[in-house]
């Protein structure tokens, strides 16, 4: 769900070939130590990305049982993203947020991303909870703009409860 523009977050001078949000993020610059996520990503078309389509999907399709997100995520691993020398930046959780790790800067929070979760009908009911409470701290915030900084740092989202349920 966008909250905001997040073409604004990318890279501006476009010097990444891939940008990607990930499940929780971390210092590490290694692309193999990311759980990345395909819930927000952004592709600059050259011969480099087109590999990596041609790889990711040819191996989606002959496996199966797994989503298009695990078959990414195991060629992560796998060192493919180096192998093709693709310059890849990982997206910050405080602007690219999700049910994993929520961001904790509602005045920056750009999207949220349905992931940890098992089944549709749960990232709906908390997908619809996270818009409830942007809508509240954006009336807030219209309210009483001066004190947008004290509603920032006291903002806390409604628990994902339906996803964590999801699991159960």
């Amino acid at each position: 769900m966008w909250f905001r523009n997040p073409f604004l977050r990318l890279s501006p001078l476009k010097e990444a070939d891939l940008e990607i949000s990930v499940d929780t993020f971390n210092d590490d610059p290694r692309p193999e130590n990311k759980y990345i996520n395909t819930g927000f990503y952004y592709i600059r078309s050259n011969s480099k990305t087109i590999s990596l389509f041609h790889t990711w999907y040819s191996q989606k399709n002959n496996s199966t049982g797994k989503k298009e997100q695990d078959v990414l995520q195991d060629l992560n691993r796998g060192g493919l993203l180096q192998k093709l020398d693709l310059k890849v930046k990982f997206l910050e959780t405080r602007y690219f947020s999700g049910f994993c790790q929520d961001s904790k800067d509602i005045t920056a929070v750009t999207t949220m991303h349905a992931n940890c979760c098992r089944n549709s009908k749960a990232k709906f009911r908390d997908l619809t909870t996270a818009l409830r409470d942007w809508k509240q701290f954006k009336a807030a915030v219209f309210q009483h703009p001066e004190i947008i900084d004290r509603i920032g740092l006291d903002f806390k989202w409604t628990a994902h409860t339906e996803c964590l349920n999801s699991w159960q």
